[in-house]
């Protein structure tokens, strides 16, 4: 199956986002398999993608895990001037300012839960000049462990709400397959 260049940065960008990558320690997710439900209203206050959300399913090992982590962090360095995360009564806070294109996003991002089991981030970003015609946006991600990886998965596979499967590590390392 080819992968088409659109879907594999899509693909990648949430396994960037099931493990946020910023210049301090984060805590590393629990090995196995974990369902990764994203929702992101867009400005009209109607919900994005089938039924609001989008949800992958990606097999992790630590190594995975921390390439993940490493690979979302040199990106953070090449395109964002501020990344902070901090710890406030139990929960991590996060805020940065990234430049996407010709925009900047400032974002505001808390997390809670465990790593081990199952945790959730909640973030507003504003953008100036609008992005895609937005000025701003919301978005919900929860993560839930499913416990070990299935017999015919590797660390780094990556399975889409649509059945489509790819593994985020090697795509890293080769790039995505053009059409």
């Amino acid at each position: 199956m080819k992968i088409r260049p659109r879907a594999a940065a899509a693909c990648i960008a949430a396994g960037f986002v099931a493990a946020p990558a910023f210049a301090l320690d984060f805590p590393a997710r629990k090995p196995g398999l974990w369902e990764i439900r994203t929702e992101a209203p867009q400005a009209s206050g109607k919900a994005v993608g089938p039924a609001g959300a989008h949800t992958v399913q990606q097999c992790i090992d630590a190594a995975t895990d921390k390439a993940l982590r490493d690979t979302g962090q040199g990106m953070g360095k090449d395109m964002c001037s501020k990344q902070e995360l901090r710890t406030e009564g139990g929960k991590l806070v996060m805020d940065s300012v990234c430049r996407i294109g010709n925009t900047v996003a400032t974002s505001h991002a808390v997390l809670s839960g465990d790593f081990q089991a199952a945790y959730r981030m909640e973030s507003k970003s504003a953008y100036s000049p609008p992005l895609m015609g937005r000025a701003e946006g919301t978005s919900t991600m929860e993560a839930r462990w499913l416990g070990p990886c299935k017999a015919d998965q590797k660390p780094g596979d990556m399975v889409m709400s649509n059945g489509m499967k790819m593994n985020v590590l090697d795509m890293m390392k080769n790039g995505p397959r053009r059409p």
